[in-house]
């Protein structure tokens, strides 16, 4: 892990979240924390009750809540909900205390950011223990369930942005909105998301199982993978193809995940008599991806947050499954246009039908782009790499090397 410039190695880290641990939340948490564990280091993790990363239910739909008290809180009006997100600190503060009694020799404690929670910080410094957060989420973002109390939630993220030991981005763009919104902030790291590269090997039998699966063979198959919602525009996308279908036989869509459109999107498919040429799954375990990954020759990721880094643009390279993707900042930090996926103008779903139809008539050209893909996750984008990343970060703030 780190060398002896760095000081002693990491061994002891506390995970704290205050997710659900499902669909994407659960695979990153994984991710990171199965990492961290594979370089020798113990990870325990606190999580909202009832929520375990390891065994909240891992289906894709993002509507879908990990306990039934969950669906109630989630339901109620935004001011008392925000509310209820600021009360939260109370319980996770006493629960961090509680762990911190029983374990006094931890290295750093590794929060996954939540809006108005300030508590974890609160605590590692009074305790004089490293705190990173992992920022995926801001009150600067534009949200689709808009905030109540976005004043009380700046102040509270800009203290929490201040007064941690370092934060994470998971884009380039993110982290610098974030100091734009925030002016002055904790030293910060880029570190876009990642996959691992073993759990998305296959042989050639097994591809071809895939294929037979739903009938495949013959046809160049174009996958979607994710949640069907409107900022996904996963429906969208479809209406527009749906037009070109008949002049392209040899395309066959499957399309994996479910979500609020996934019922008109089924219905809008069988009634153009479809069915046969977009496949659609329905909501699968995280652990089933792989199997239908297998199967796709490319994939369209039709729309994605402007500063985010989608976990599935990640897999789909792992299984080297060339992505056709908007061209938003993030995603141009990792693909490189006709090397290992392809991109389109953001918000421009008529292009990125075009950009489907047309590659999907050079088998040749997917294979070496979806081969490229592949090697740059085997490379640069595995969850190890991330953790050696932040071991590295940790390393630094503790010897002093990096400033805010």
């Amino acid at each position: 892990m780190a060398d002896d410039a760095a000081g002693p190695p990491v061994r002891k880290v506390l995970y704290h979240h205050r997710t659900q641990g499902k669909a994407v939340e659960g695979v990153h948490i994984r991710g990171i924390t199965d990492a961290l564990r594979a370089e020798g280091v113990q990870v325990d993790i606190i999580s909202l009750p009832g929520a375990d990363p390891y065994s909240s239910p891992k289906a894709m739909s993002p509507t879908r809540q990990a306990r039934p008290w969950m669906r109630l809180v989630t339901r109620l009006p935004e001011p008392l909900f925000e509310l209820t997100e600021i009360a939260y600190n109370l319980i996770a503060g006493w629960r961090i205390l509680a762990w911190l009694r029983r374990n006094r020799d931890v290295d750093f404690i590794y929060e996954r950011y939540s809006l108005f929670m300030y508590a974890p910080i609160w605590i590692a410094r009074r305790r004089g223990i490293p705190i990173i957060l992992e920022v995926n989420d801001s009150a600067t973002v534009h949200r689709v369930r808009p905030l109540f109390f976005r004043r009380i939630a700046m102040a509270i993220e800009r203290c929490a942005f201040r007064r941690a030991s370092g934060l994470v981005f998971v884009s380039a763009i993110f982290r610098d909105r974030a100091q734009a919104a925030h002016e002055s902030m904790a030293p910060a790291i880029v570190t876009p998301n990642a996959a691992n590269i073993d759990k998305f090997t296959f042989t050639p039998a097994q591809r071809d199982a895939a294929r037979t699966q739903f009938n495949l063979h013959g046809h160049v198959v174009c996958g979607y993978l994710g949640a069907f919602v409107p900022w996904h525009a996963i429906d969208q996308f479809v209406h527009r193809i749906a037009d070109h279908l008949a002049a392209a036989p040899h395309l066959k869509l499957l399309l994996v995940g479910d979500g609020a459109t996934f019922p008109a999107l089924k219905e809008f498919v069988a009634q153009r008599g479809l069915a046969q040429q977009i496949l659609m799954t329905g909501r699968v375990e995280h652990d089933a991806v792989p199997g239908l990954l297998a199967a796709m020759d490319m994939a369209i990721l039709p729309s994605a947050g402007d500063y985010t880094s989608p976990v599935k643009l990640f897999e789909f390279m792992a299984c080297a499954v060339p992505p056709v993707a908007p061209d938003f900042d993030p995603i141009k930090e990792i693909l490189v246009e006709g090397e290992n996926g392809w991109m389109f103008k953001a918000g421009d779903l008529d292009a990125a039908v075009a950009c489907v139809l047309e590659r999907s008539r050079d088998p040749t050209q997917l294979g070496r782009v979806g081969a490229n893909a592949r090697a740059y996750i085997t490379a640069h984008r595995q969850w190890r790499n991330n953790i050696l990343e932040l071991i590295a970060f940790h390393d630094a703030l503790r010897r002093g090397d990096v400033v805010g």
